[in-house]
């Protein structure tokens, strides 16, 4: 966060990060808000056991990770968990089955600027294991693991993590 220094507003090199949420200048007042970005995680479950993905991108390449991702402007969290489950994995849902779990802090590191996001929980049960067609770029391989199997050294993320220490229960 301290590479930006210069303001795009007025060009001055006094840009001041106040090591949180904002950047400000004294020259000209500008402020830019690093707001929290919202996410989803999508816990797809068949009987005992949860769909799991492994990430083919950093952070945490090769480790395991929940469907999901970021909201984008004017979307809803439920419209995300159907876009992201298409664009991950080509599963289609039904929004009005998904049931809201709980939201977590977390952070998430790109391109060498930390971005604080919060992480929406939502669990999608499934009579039967879809068949996948996987996004080579985002995704090495799914997994199903039976849900008192979870080695959470291997989750890749902190908010995923606590979730499964403390929200899911089977």
């Amino acid at each position: 966060m301290t590479k930006l220094t210069i303001c795009p507003n007025c060009g001055e090199k006094n840009l001041h990060w106040d090591n949180e949420k904002k950047w400000s200048c004294n020259a000209c007042s500008f402020v830019l808000y690093h707001n929290v970005a919202s996410a989803v995680a999508v816990l797809v479950k068949c009987g005992d056991e949860i769909l799991l993905t492994k990430r083919n991108q950093n952070p945490a390449i090769g480790k395991l990770d929940l469907p999901g991702g970021f909201v984008d402007p004017k979307e809803s969290a439920e419209t995300t968990c159907k876009r992201e489950l298409w664009e991950e994995l080509k599963i289609d849902i039904n929004t009005s089955k998904l049931v809201y779990i709980t939201s977590l802090p977390n952070t998430y590191i790109y391109k060498d600027i930390l971005y604080n996001t919060l992480d929406m929980f939502y669990m999608y049960e499934v009579d039967e294991k879809p068949n996948f067609c996987i996004e080579k770029s985002e995704i090495i391989s799914t997994v199903w693991i039976d849900s008192n199997d979870i080695n959470i050294d291997e989750i890749a993320f902190d908010s995923q993590k606590y979730f499964f220490e403390t929200f899911y229960t089977n």
